[in-house]
């Protein structure tokens, strides 16, 4: 197979992955986003994973052992600012005390 004809088919799996990901987000209810996002940030965690066997590969070249490091760098961003974003979100679910009057 030619690189042109891999080209053509990896954009082509990109984009349809895009194009699936938008109409199932799409169509999720606004009560599921929470529980959504904590899956999001599970799978996160499994990016993190890949990302250190990918830095700490002792055989990589150094651009590899880079790209390894920024990506673990990025994805534990994306899982601790998931998790503040769904706990901000389980905040708004909780009863709010009344204001003790004095």
């Amino acid at each position: 197979m030619s690189h042109n004809t891999l080209l053509v088919f990896e954009v082509t799996i990109l984009v349809l992955a895009i194009f699936l990901g938008f109409e199932v987000i799409s169509k999720v209810p606004t009560l599921l986003h929470t529980p959504l996002m904590s899956g999001t940030n599970a799978i996160h965690g499994i990016v993190i994973v890949g990302a250190i066997i990918v830095a700490g590969t002792t055989h990589a070249d150094l651009l590899t052992g880079w790209v390894g490091f920024i990506a673990m760098i990025l994805a534990a961003g994306n899982v601790v600012g998931g998790f503040v974003v769904t706990d901000r979100m389980l905040e708004m679910f909780k009863r709010r005390e009344p204001p003790k009057q004095s």
